[in-house]
């Protein structure tokens, strides 16, 4: 659709996010945008970047008194309900279950299209584990809404049959590929004082957390020699794992790096030897994840060290593009950087194949998919 006939529309974008660094919903606002709407994304304002206008659309960052938990989430979708109905928006974005009922609700009473976003299979979420009543909220408002609603996307091929078996819906699947990125600048490991000639490795993201490998791949760097670590994003465990090095004397082998935005970031990424992703298999949002960072290693040209799970692994598997890590425990995760350190050619092959990956695996791609669904939606309002 032409950005003549669309350039009236107004979406609006609902996450709980800070807006800054979810780097799926810049993707897909920056998307609709080129299909020629004014886009405006609202989320949480949570101080760390937020006192800066860095995105290329309107945005709108609520301060919550409640940082997580019940009273969070209920604060913040009575503000996101009464903000969509008030403002003058003709299509409605909701980025995962916890934005879906205002969402739904104000759509219904302005009568103006939703489209859902999941990110994730939410009401299998680590955090949800050992809590059947919350999970059971949500559960509820994902049963009541869901086979309501026409326009849906998600993340991956499993999430998506999820979805279908459960509430007969059938999400079009976008999987959360980076830009082609082969011009992007490369930060010198002197800049952060990496040692000369390590094994340098990334693990990046925005949820670093309990049960994503994080533990383990940093006590594996620590006890191999010839190997480093780059640590750049957020998360819940990052200041024990902080003081894990710390406590080991590691700080000269592993780096830690804030959160940056997307472009800088790929700076630090292609630094590195391989990309890290070592999630466990901890319930079903985990097991059937695809996160942002394989698809930003493979933009990269950095090789892919991976946890043996479904969604990643038939990507590591179809285009030989890194190393599966069978059990993630310290052993094993030692045992293959100790076999990379050893065999340095081995990653000039996995490199060559990761830039073979991009040609296929990139945003400019998979966002057609994006533009299809736009224009149907658009063509409603």
């Amino acid at each position: 659709m032409s950005k003549e006939n669309t350039g009236s529309h107004k979406t609006v974008l609902a996450v709980t996010n800070c807006i800054c660094f979810d780097q799926r919903v810049i993707k897909m606002a920056s998307v609709i945008q080129d299909c020629g709407s004014e886009v405006t994304v609202a989320g949480r304002f949570r101080g760390l970047c937020c006192t800066s206008e860095i995105l290329p659309f309107k945005s709108r960052r609520f301060r919550m008194l409640f940082k997580k938990g019940f009273l969070f989430y209920m604060f913040f979708n009575i503000r996101l309900f009464f903000f969509l109905l008030a403002g003058r928006f003709d299509v409605i974005v909701s980025n995962d279950l916890d934005t879906l009922l205002p969402s739904f609700l104000a759509s219904r009473l302005k009568g103006i299209p939703l489209v859902f976003d999941s990110h994730e299979y939410f009401t299998g979420s680590r955090e949800l584990m050992g809590r059947p009543l919350v999970r059971r909220f949500w559960k509820i408002i994902e049963q009541l809404i869901l086979p309501r609603l026409e326009y849906v996307f998600t993340v991956s091929d499993s999430i998506a049959e999820l979805y279908r078996q459960e509430y007969s819906v059938s999400p079009v699947v976008v999987r959360n590929l980076a830009p082609h990125s082969s011009s992007t600048e490369t930060y010198s490991r002197d800049r952060i004082g990496i040692r000369t000639g390590d094994l340098l490795l990334v693990l990046q993201g925005t949820g670093i957390n309990a049960d994503r490998g994080a533990e383990e791949l940093v006590d594996a760097v620590i006890e191999t020699p010839g190997v480093s670590l780059l640590i750049v994003g957020r998360g819940d465990i990052l200041g024990s794992l902080q003081l894990r090095v710390q406590a080991a004397g590691s700080d000269d082998k592993i780096k830690f790096v804030p959160p940056v935005v997307r472009e800088e970031l790929l700076k630090y990424t292609r630094m590195a030897d391989a990309g890290v992703s070592l999630d466990k298999d901890r319930g079903i949002n985990y097991r059937y994840s695809l996160p942002n960072k394989i698809f930003d290693y493979i933009s990269a040209g950095v090789p892919v060290i991976a946890s043996d799970l479904p969604e990643v692994s038939r990507i590591i598997r179809q285009y030989g593009c890194g190393i599966l890590v069978g059990s993630v425990t310290v052993e094993s995760v030692s045992a293959v950087l100790a076999g990379l350190v050893s065999n340095r050619g081995l990653l000039d092959g996995l490199r060559l194949k990761c830039r073979e990956a991009s040609l296929e695996l990139n945003w400019e791609e998979e966002s057609k998919k994006i533009r299809l669904v736009y224009d149907k939606v658009f063509s409603d309002c």
